[in-house]
């Protein structure tokens, strides 16, 4: 059988499907400006502590944890909302109306006063941000047909770049605003929920999926309901699998994101005690880490294609640890925005190409009729180590003494054991990618 051409490949892009996903990927970034960059710069600039700040990674946690809620996503039908929306819409609907109220309360508090209150706020938008996860994960694999196996590439690429446009695009704008103007951050938080709503009108606007198939169950039967929703989805991955396989897929999961996270989480930190301007971080590690991502997204899905996933995931691995090797060198040579742009562009590429290859060898370990909790599952365990474990990220950084060079590369360090994971699963891997991708061009 021949390849697709890499004309074929970009004919894909046309296709409306595609472009939903993309503007799904947005929404699902847009709530980590709100409780990550902005409001750890907001903190930063009020005096709170750098361990302080990357404890509140620890709201994060929502998103390790939402293959707990996935099965009221996958099957429970929303009052009044079902009806009008259908069952992915409805949840998306609720989700992303409540995080536009929440974020519109943080534009009328006061942090420094009111620290507590703020912690609490933000960890309900993370919770209906990570239910919102769910439901979109789940619309992006049923919106294709098992047959489509270019589309769901197409989407997973899609996905990645609508996130980063989401978290790096639109996270921009607030920097921009703050910086030498007259705007507080409050204002800024005020903005950002005009852009929920738009958000909203999106869903409204978007067909429901018509691949839904899902079992329904009476609820009155809520042993049935809780054994098919919660315990059939994760012992069909086990036994489809095998329980060697398995664990070792489920600890590359877990492992291969945790160096990204901690740099992540420290990063606007770490630009504005170097001595980098709002303005600076609104221009290179968002705007241009916005454009540069989505152009290596849709790049990384074309070579994973044809590379495969797990050798992009081996590759991708270990030039996202080399690069931020990169943030090292910003450490020793100071506020350099010369040396800032080489490092987002290699730091935007690999962490695409990674990020795709990612979206893709999860969407591969799911099976179509446990679709949103398996997603939600293996997901909310690769979220695991970027929430909480990164949530020392900041105490790492008191504990060396605000020696950034040594954090860094203890970060690159960190990738070392899922890519020996991986490198030893490789063999059984291979088999699995080869014969989902000859189920899927039957």
């Amino acid at each position: 059988m021949t390849k697709p051409s890499w004309s074929s490949d970009l004919r894909i892009y046309a296709e409306p499907r595609v472009w939903i996903i993309f503007a799904f990927g947005i929404m699902s970034g847009f709530p980590w400006v709100l409780i990550g960059s902005v409001l750890s710069a907001w903190m930063q600039e009020s005096g709170v502590s750098r361990s302080d700040i990357g404890l509140f990674a620890a709201v994060f946690a929502a998103y390790s944890i939402n293959f707990l809620w996935s099965p009221l996503v996958e099957r429970l039908k929303l009052p009044l909302l079902y009806r009008l929306f259908g069952q992915r819409r409805s949840w998306l609907v609720l989700c992303t109306g409540m995080i536009m109220l929440l974020t519109a309360l943080l534009s009328q508090i006061d942090l420094a006063e009111q620290l507590s209150t703020v912690a609490l706020i933000a960890v309900l938008i993370a919770v209906f941000s990570a239910t919102q996860d769910i439901a979109i994960d789940a619309f992006r694999i049923e919106s294709f047909a098992a047959h489509e196996a270019r589309l769901q590439s197409a989407g997973a690429a899609m996905a990645t770049a609508g996130w980063w446009t989401g978290y790096s695009g639109l996270g921009a704008i607030p920097f921009l605003l703050v910086n030498g103007t007259s705007w507080q951050w409050q204002d800024a938080y005020l903005f950002l929920s005009g852009l929920l709503a738009v958000q909203l009108i999106i869903v409204l606007l978007i067909r429901e999926p018509t691949r839904y198939s899902a079992v329904q169950l009476q609820f009155s039967r809520w042993q049935q309901w809780f054994k098919a929703s919660a315990v059939e989805p994760i012992t069909e991955f086990f036994k489809r699998s095998g329980w060697k396989l398995a664990v070792g897929m489920l600890a590359f999961i877990f492992l291969f994101k945790i160096g990204e996270a901690f740099l992540g989480r420290m990063s606007i930190v770490f630009y504005k005690e170097i001595g980098f301007s709002n303005e600076d971080i609104g221009l290179y590690p968002k705007l241009v880490t916005w454009w540069v991502t989505i152009i290596f997204a849709m790049l990384g899905s074309f070579v994973n294609l044809r590379m495969g996933i797990v050798r992009g995931l081996l590759t991708g691995g270990v030039a996202m640890a080399a690069s931020n090797l990169m943030f090292a060198w910003i450490a020793v040579t100071g506020p350099s925005t010369q040396l800032l742009l080489a490092t987002v562009l290699v730091d935007g590429f690999t962490s695409a190409w990674s990020t795709v290859a990612f979206v893709a060898f999860i969407s591969m370990l799911c099976s179509r009729t446990f679709t949103a909790t398996q997603y939600a599952l293996l997901a909310s365990l690769g979220n695991l180590g970027r929430t909480l474990l990164s949530s020392y990220s900041g105490i790492m950084v008191d504990w060396l003494e605000g020696d950034w060079q040594t954090f860094f590369i203890i970060t690159a360090l960190m990738v070392i054991p899922s890519l020996l994971i991986l490198f030893a699963l490789r063999k059984p891997l291979t088999r699995l990618e080869r014969a989902y991708q000859d189920d899927l061009n039957r």
